[in-house]
């Protein structure tokens, strides 16, 4: 078949290269350049990880994701990975942790339980404040999200297969007849659409408008102290999750900074 993708983050060219390895002739339409650093995707690092509170939904396809990832490290010929180990906790009576903790025992991933002195004495570049429990697990790590995002441009690219259009924007969509309109007025039809625009989406499709909201988290890269720099550059990625505030942490690995995420969700674009 012939297919369309409109968008170039990591979900459209991650169908366009599930779509070419089947044998279909992709073609990918981004409304900017590759990567686009307005897009979702593009950033220094993405979290990968198991603890996902009672979701054991989530945890299964945390471990079909790392499958995949393998996958695309062969076909990219290098590994854009980093493992660090997770440490989950979160306040006093509000559960986060304990139900993360049932959903690992119950699908038997691999996790220790530390008592906050424990914790904090093992990684003293943390304090658990009124934590009752802190969550280890040596796996989850962090994926290079716009190193990914590059070189996976690249690999497409150089694939018979797909053909990457760039400054490319898509104006209308007629999901009926499989034809996106562009900027400029060209068409082009194909047997079958993949609309990965991220909160750009629902303007394509106004039907989505409805049941899909884009939501924004606000992140900062920040230098650590220089008195726990050793430490926080062999950390493990740190969460705190609780009912109605949270955060992350991801370590310094080679290239990237500390960055501090704010866990809550905003559903505005």
């Amino acid at each position: 078949m012939k297919i369309s993708v409109v968008g170039a983050g990591i979900m459209g060219l991650s169908a366009a290269w599930a779509l070419a390895r089947r044998g279909h002739v992709v073609e990918v339409f981004e409304q900017g350049p590759l990567p686009n650093p307005m897009a979702s995707s593009v950033d220094d690092h993405r979290l990968i990880r198991h603890p996902y509170g009672e979701f054991d939904a989530y945890v299964r396809m945390v471990d079909e994701a790392y499958r995949v990832w393998e996958r695309l490290w062969a076909d990219l010929g290098t590994v854009l990975y980093v493992e660090t180990g997770t440490i989950g906790f979160d306040a006093s009576g509000e559960g986060w942790a304990a139900a993360s903790r049932r959903s690992l025992q119950r699908l038997g991933i691999p996790h220790e339980v530390l008592r906050p002195a424990e914790a904090a004495a093992r990684l003293p570049h943390l304090r658990f404040g009124n934590a009752e429990m802190v969550l280890y697990t040596p796996s989850g790590g962090v994926l290079r999200a716009g190193e990914i995002v590059a070189t996976l441009g690249r690999h497409l690219g150089a694939s018979r297969n797909v053909r990457l259009h760039l400054e490319a924007r898509v104006e209308a969509i007629d999901a009926a007849r499989g034809r996106i309109m562009l900027a400029g007025g060209r068409s082009v039809d194909a047997d079958l659409l993949v609309v990965a625009a991220g909160p750009w989406a629902s303007k394509l499709l106004p039907d989505l408008a409805t049941r899909v909201t884009p939501s924004r988290q606000v992140v900062a890269y920040v230098e650590p102290p220089a008195d726990l720099r050793a430490q926080w550059s062999t950390s493990p990625m740190v969460l705190k999750i609780g009912t109605d505030s949270g955060f992350y942490a991801v370590p310094p690995v080679p290239g990237t900074g500390l960055k501090i995420g704010d866990h809550r969700f905003s559903l505005e674009g």
